[in-house]
């Protein structure tokens, strides 16, 4: 296992009580509970990049990319023939 590295952060009195409440009724310490939540958002806001800005150029060859037609790729009909991991 990797060494952990440390977070500190300086919180309002109104905040820990906050955190510590809720991390007791999921039975984890605050630490735990803390890491959990900040780690689940952090998923969440890179999966959320749905805008993404080109300029005239980029926008050109990428919606050349879009259009183009897809080349026959055996490896990839292969694997949409498999069942998906969670329908096993």
């Amino acid at each position: 296992m990797s060494k952990s590295a440390p977070i500190n952060m300086r919180v309002e009195p109104s905040q820990h009580a906050l955190l510590t409440k809720a991390a007791a009724l999921l039975h984890k310490d605050r630490s735990a509970f803390i890491l959990d939540v900040a780690c689940r958002e952090a998923q969440n806001v890179l999966l959320d990049q749905r805008l993404f800005q080109l300029n005239e150029q980029d926008f050109v060859v990428f919606e050349q990319a879009l259009t183009a037609p897809i080349t026959e790729n055996a490896a990839l009909k292969a694997l949409l023939k498999e069942p998906s991991p969670w329908q096993n």
